[in-house]
């Protein structure tokens, strides 16, 4: 059967609207919350894809609706000016269609897991859709964006037990810093733009160079919080090795960051992904070496 060369440019489109490819920052710390999980229930391997199916559309869908609600402003930034909206590459309609499917796709896999995931997946979702708008009033925009990604490692024990467990909100926490810390970072390259158009950040209350130490500081917190998991589960010492290389990267990603050298913020930023694989490596070293 011939490929339809208009469909695929069309998928493609839509996966470079969402950033479909970092998925793999928030993914596998719901796949950590859910391999712990099974330390609780046996692992079930049609939770994983209903997780992974929820995780990827819940965030396509934030990530549509981020990108419809800031379209003006990304059309006035030079840095966001050719993103698909903007440029015109998709539809406004395109977009809501998007979102609207997107959000679907999440709420059916929720119930797909259990009645409390289906239960709880508005308010899972409307975390996430209100991260969209906290830049206009309050400068604690990126720990809404962490909480956005936070919930995630709850929401996969959740799925898998069909309860809550009060140990898995140290992950959850270690998680929200640790996105945090580099939204903060990435704020950073707006810094002059957000300031004409006012809207808030943590670089727009305290500084660049006071944005760059807190979020420093919230990475410290967050290899302090993922070092102390390891006293509330019966895992092995791989999970502690994995964890040592885990923050060996995410230190030299602080590092290229300097207040008055923008210059590796990307490049930073691009660490993340393998820093969130890593973990995940982590944790199924220490529940496998045990």
């Amino acid at each position: 059967m011939a490929i339809d060369a208009n469909a695929v440019k069309t998928v493609g489109r839509y996966g470079k609207f969402v950033r479909f490819s970092h998925s793999v920052f928030a993914l596998p710390f719901a796949l950590s919350g859910l391999a712990l999980a099974t330390l609780e229930t046996p692992f079930r391997w049609e939770v994983l894809f209903w997780v992974a199916v929820a995780m990827v559309a819940a965030r396509s869908a934030a990530m549509g609706f981020n990108r419809i609600v800031d379209r003006h402003y990304d059309s006035r930034n030079p840095r966001t000016v050719a993103r698909e909206l903007p440029s015109g590459a998709i539809t406004i309609a395109g977009a809501w269609a998007f979102v609207l499917f997107s959000s679907a796709v999440f709420f059916a896999s929720a119930w797909m897991l259990n009645p409390l995931c289906g239960w709880l997946s508005p308010v899972a979702l409307a975390i996430l859709l209100f991260y969209s708008v906290t830049k206009r009033f309050t400068w604690t925009s990126q720990f809404w964006l962490g909480l956005s990604l936070g919930i995630s490692p709850i929401g996969a024990w959740m799925a898998l037990t069909g309860g809550f467990d009060a140990r898995i909100l140290l992950m959850s926490a270690a998680v929200l810093l640790w996105v945090a810390g580099f939204d903060i970072f990435y704020s950073c390259l707006d810094f002059e733009f957000d300031r004409g158009e006012k809207l808030h950040s943590v670089p727009q209350r305290w500084g660049i160079a006071g944005g760059v130490r807190i979020a420093r500081f919230m990475h410290m917190v967050t290899a302090v919080l993922l070092i102390a998991t390891f006293w509330l589960y019966p895992l092995g010492p791989g999970y502690l090795i994995g964890v040592v290389v885990m923050v060996a990267i995410l230190a030299v990603e602080d590092l290229m960051v300097r207040p008055h050298d923008l210059s590796k913020v990307m490049t930073a930023f691009n660490l993340n992904g393998p820093v969130s694989v890593i973990y995940f490596l982590a944790v199924l070293a220490g529940l496998l070496w045990r």
